[in-house]
């Protein structure tokens, strides 16, 4: 089991036992609630260093550069991300974006649910993006290339 396999499952146990939010991003622009919900991204940076920091509660900014500062979450994110049926938001010169691919994700309805994603969503994305890390060594190339 490689160690970002073992970040995606620790994060499927804390999705199950705390539940995700279910408000999007723009009616709370927090990434965790006062009685223990998370946002996604929340619970990939949970699940690789066990704390919930303050930041999460109260300040967005915050909360996002401690999740991009921290290389593990930016791996299992990525991970997610090549899961995820839609193409990363970025350009050539930044890199894609993959946390705001996860937050879009949560926040919009899915095309092909007809909905927003809830609990058991996130908890499958989870499942496959580990099972992925697990079995390949990197990403594949699975999108074509953006027209220019």
């Amino acid at each position: 089991m490689s160690s970002t396999g073992c970040i995606l499952r620790t994060a499927q146990t804390l999705a199950s036992y705390y539940g995700l939010t279910t408000q999007t991003m723009a009616e709370h622009p927090h990434l965790a609630t006062l009685d223990g919900r998370l946002h996604p991204a929340a619970t990939i940076y949970r699940a690789v260093t066990g704390t919930t920091p303050n930041a999460f509660l109260t300040d967005q900014n915050m909360a996002t550069a401690l999740i991009v500062a921290n290389p593990s979450v930016m791996e299992a994110l990525r991970w997610l991300s090549a899961c995820l049926p839609t193409q990363p938001p970025g350009d050539d010169d930044t890199g894609d974006d993959h946390l705001e691919h996860l937050i879009t994700w949560w926040d919009e309805t899915d095309f092909f649910l007809g909905r927003r994603p809830n609990t058991p969503d996130f908890i499958g994305l989870l499942a496959r993006a580990a099972q992925a890390a697990d079995t390949l060594l990197d990403i594949p190339a699975q999108r074509p290339p953006l027209a220019a």
